[in-house]
């Protein structure tokens, strides 16, 4: 019987074919916590009485929200981890001296393959499709299980087909057809299922564009998203060099899906989410005849703090000034990216025309800080969430975009087209 990708991962781990609706147990090749989600995970398991992790090398902690510490409470959350990172001797655990946000790290490290079945307790897990891995967000609890067992419980999900065809035009990105899917479907018309996106597009999607596009699968209620294993796929990994060996799965050309939706990305511009939900989909074309004031523009997190992310920022910001208005905050994901953006000359860019760049951190992302809105502010932002008092206050206002609009809207004010504004 035809299987999709999905179907056939969780076949491989389960030692016997599987299909959509089946509940089944299998090993996990990579758990991810990070210095909000592990304590938790580690008080379960010490009270559970275990004192050895099922899997060690399979277990991986990132101290990505609140570090360097922003207090003394998220200062005391990351000494749970360190403590216990050091007690069992975790060679996966990263924090300052080695940091990033977990979803741009790991890939970085190798850690992630082509194959595997991951889980994180942070629900932006599902990034790591782009690798063609099945990998989504789970609970504390589900971690500290997975802790102990080596292994966790599935329900196999059923999968929507995405078919992207056509050539993006200039400054549309992954970002953008995963904000047009979810415009398109609402915030829960993938709810535990698998997006997976297929189409002529693809091969002109870079990983970056990919991890955007798998990132915000969640955002559309999707257990996962996943992109097919190709040529792209294998440049990425022979190049970070993988931990563990690709495990190349393809869907059957009859494979069984819940839909098929049908997307020419020819068509499309950069598309802006508006306040409140990410489903509140506009073209930038429309944005801008709303003249829409911004008072920070923020480019970094899981979603888009890539180096091909600084690349476009910088290519925008060279020999311009961020408005008077705005304050512009750029975080690359991990120090890596950092480093080689500096060596490339991005940083310089940035910071001359008038924008800061912090330590690789999820902190604005979720209104931790780092770039906390005040009441009433409007930020546009490269982040996946808008939510009411997402990024700060409750009266603030959040519109999600891709890098290069939220580069032009810090130098002119106001959320603008980055095709007509340059």
């Amino acid at each position: 019987m035809a299987q999709t990708i999905t179907e056939k991962i969780f076949s491989e781990h389960a030692g016997r074919d599987v299909y959509a609706g089946e509940i089944i147990r299998v090993p996990i090749d990579m758990v991810i916590g990070n210095d909000i989600t592990t304590p938790i995970s580690i008080k379960a398991f010490e009270e559970s009485s275990f004192e050895k992790l099922a899997n060690p090398d399979a277990f991986s902690i990132v101290l990505d929200h609140f570090i360097p510490a922003k207090d003394i409470a998220s200062a005391n959350q990351a000494r749970i981890s360190r403590d216990f990172a050091k007690k069992h001797k975790l060679k996966n655990f990263f924090d300052e001296k080695d940091m990033g946000i977990e979803h741009a790290l790991l890939p970085e490290k190798g850690l992630v393959s082509p194959g595997d079945v991951i889980i994180g307790a942070d629900s932006h897990t599902c990034t790591h499709g782009a690798l063609s891995a099945f990998s989504t967000g789970m609970g504390s609890t589900d971690i500290a299980f997975a802790m102990m067992t080596g292994g966790n419980w599935f329900k196999v999900p059923e999968t929507i087909k995405v078919v992207f065809s056509g050539k993006p035009s200039k400054y549309v990105t992954g970002k953008d057809l995963i904000l047009e899917i979810i415009r398109l479907i609402g915030v829960d018309g993938a709810l535990y299922q698998t997006l997976e996106f297929t189409g002529s597009t693809i091969k002109h999607l870079n990983m970056d564009d990919r991890f955007s596009l798998c990132n915000m699968a969640i955002e559309a209620g999707a257990k996962s998203g996943i992109v097919a294993y190709d040529e792209t796929t294998k440049e990425f990994c022979d190049e970070v060099g993988l931990v563990r060996p690709a495990k190349i799965h393809y869907s059957d050309d009859d494979a069984t899906y819940v839909r098929v939706l049908e997307i020419n990305v020819a068509e499309l511009e950069p598309v802006i989410a508006y306040p409140f939900l990410p489903s509140n989909g506009h073209s930038v074309t429309q944005a801008v005849a709303d003249k829409i004031k911004v008072d920070q523009a923020f480019i970094g997190s899981c979603t888009n703090g890539r180096l091909g992310d600084l690349k476009i920022a910088s290519e925008i910001l060279k020999g311009k000034r961020v408005h008077e208005d705005v304050r512009l905050i750029v975080t690359p994901g991990t120090q890596k990216i950092l480093r080689e953006a500096n060596h490339l000359g991005y940083i310089d860019i940035i910071v001359d025309a008038g924008g800061v760049v912090s330590n690789p951190t999820c902190g604005a992302c979720l209104g931790g800080y780092m770039g906390i809105l005040g009441d009433n502010e409007v930020a546009i932002s490269t982040t996946n969430r808008n939510f009411v008092g997402r990024m700060g206050s409750r009266s603030s206002k959040v519109y999600l975009a891709n890098t290069a609009v939220a580069a032009i809207s810090a130098i002119t004010g106001y959320i603008s087209d980055p095709n007509s504004a340059q």
